[in-house]
């Protein structure tokens, strides 16, 4: 937090120094004014990385000032401070676009506690959107800025200008392409990049996608056409699923990758091609050869460097982020307001498990804009499961290995529990610390942990 700039609006001076005095052990640079007007002005001299206001001024309240600055589009995160009792409007601030509010006569611990959370919140979106420029110029829908997701930027940006293979593992709907497509814009590679699904097509039909064929090399094949390793000359093709391709076809997958030349079908002359492979597989790839779906040759030549795309529910704190890039995206392509998510949905999507990862929340926040009729998302244009406590797990449950991981559904069900305390309690931790039967430091340290 060194050097974060901080600005603190009070016009009580005893208000004020806490608070100053505070931010200075954190090494943060600290500003002060004493109502919203000034706070403007001195934003306007120089922007802050985080506002710390109390919501009782003259002239321009914490509540206006909150409001003047979404209205200029200054996205500055804003931690609003309230007297006991007025908790309330607290709540209504954070309604309006505050990250978190802190309650006098304040405690320290959750003072810091919040002052951290926040500065660390804005330094890793302002990295996030450096990156997403960087990396990848109209890679719109690869979004994040979890610490797992920066350790994949960083990666990324490693790797992508390398000539090296990489193998990309990853759950079905974690973005395995999207992570494909930011290599290849990374890799300042001139050519195109070309994406073929081997569990989509059919084996025949695949090995003529993938080398080309001549005329009248098979029946209907009336005239030459390249195959998918010549279109990605110069640039970078990407094979999902390569697990369920034909062991016959990984074969001849591992001469092209070792020559550097393709023989389209029916061809005695082969095309020298420079291409860079990416390979994608929902399968761990040890276990894939062992169970002989791939061979260990071709699994070495493709593995020179390997991706792990985390699964959407060991990334909780990136949903909301997640969900309102959709709200933007369905909102625009459908030509209706852009419509705020409650906080008892959002509760609901950091609640979920998510199965299908981001592409199962995309498919939910667009049937969320599509059944939207006002300024807001409520839980009831969600999908039931979200709205549901997950079943609990009985002697009879069937005996896999996903649903005896102890420790993946303890953190399953700590996490639908408090975030339906929370929903009851109206946000309120207090509350809902005492509806969950814990203390409330116990309850910061859980929502910490398990990033709610």
């Amino acid at each position: 937090m060194t050097n974060a700039r901080v600005l603190v609006v009070d016009d009580e001076p005893n208000g004020r120094r806490p608070l100053e005095l505070l931010l200075q052990d954190l090494g943060c640079e600290v500003a002060c004014a004493e109502h919203g007007r000034q706070a403007l002005e001195r934003l306007a001299q120089q922007p802050a990385d985080l506002v710390i206001t109390d919501l009782n001024m003259p002239q321009m309240n914490g509540l206006e000032l909150l409001a003047a600055l979404r209205a200029e589009h200054n996205d500055v995160p804003v931690v609003v401070v309230t007297a006991f009792g007025t908790v309330e409007t607290a709540v209504a601030a954070m309604k309006s676009g505050a990250i978190d509010y802190l309650v006098r006569p304040l405690d320290l611990d959750r003072t810091e506690l919040v002052i951290r959370r926040a500065l660390e919140r804005q330094r890793m979106v302002r990295e996030n959107l450096y990156l997403r420029d960087e990396l990848a110029r109209g890679w719109d829908d690869f979004v994040g800025h979890s610490d797992l997701m920066q350790e994949l930027y960083d990666l990324i940006r490693q790797v992508g200008p390398s000539t090296a293979s990489v193998l990309i593992v990853g759950e079905t709907g974690t973005g395995k392409e999207l992570a494909a497509r930011a290599i290849h814009r990374s890799s300042g590679r001139t050519g195109l990049f070309v994406a073929i699904n081997c569990a989509a097509i059919p084996a025949d039909i695949l090995e003529s996608e993938l080398f080309g064929h001549v005329r009248g090399a098979f029946t209907g094949a009336n005239r030459d056409k390249p195959g998918k390793f010549e279109l990605a000359h110069e640039g970078t093709l990407f094979l999902d699923e390569i697990t369920e391709m034909s062991q016959p076809l990984q074969a001849k997958l591992l001469r092209v990758l070792q020559e550097n030349t393709v023989d389209r079908l029916g061809s005695t002359r082969p095309t020298p091609i420079d291409i860079r492979v990416v390979a994608a597989t929902n399968r761990q790839p040890q276990t894939a050869v062992a169970d002989g779906l791939l061979r260990q040759d071709l699994y070495y030549r493709l593995n020179v460097v390997s991706l792990q795309l985390p699964p959407l529910r060991d990334r909780r704190d990136d949903i909301p982020l997640l969900a309102s890039h959709f709200i933007d995206k369905y909102a625009a392509r459908l030509g209706k307001p852009k419509p705020r998510l409650d906080p008892a949905a959002q509760q609901a999507l950091l609640a979920y498990p998510w199965p299908g990862n981001v592409r199962e929340l995309e498919n939910v926040m667009e049937r969320a804009v599509v059944l939207s009729r006002s300024d807001r998302i409520d839980a009831s244009q969600l999908p039931a499961e979200l709205n549901q406590p997950s079943a609990p797990l009985t002697a009879t449950s069937p005996a896999t290995e996903e649903n005896l991981d102890l420790e993946q559904r303890v953190t399953e069900l700590e996490t639908r529990l408090i975030a339906l305390a929370l929903q009851q309690a109206g946000d309120n931790k207090a509350k809902a610390s005492r509806l969950l039967n814990i203390s409330e430091r116990t309850l910061w340290y859980k929502l910490k942990k398990y990033e709610i």
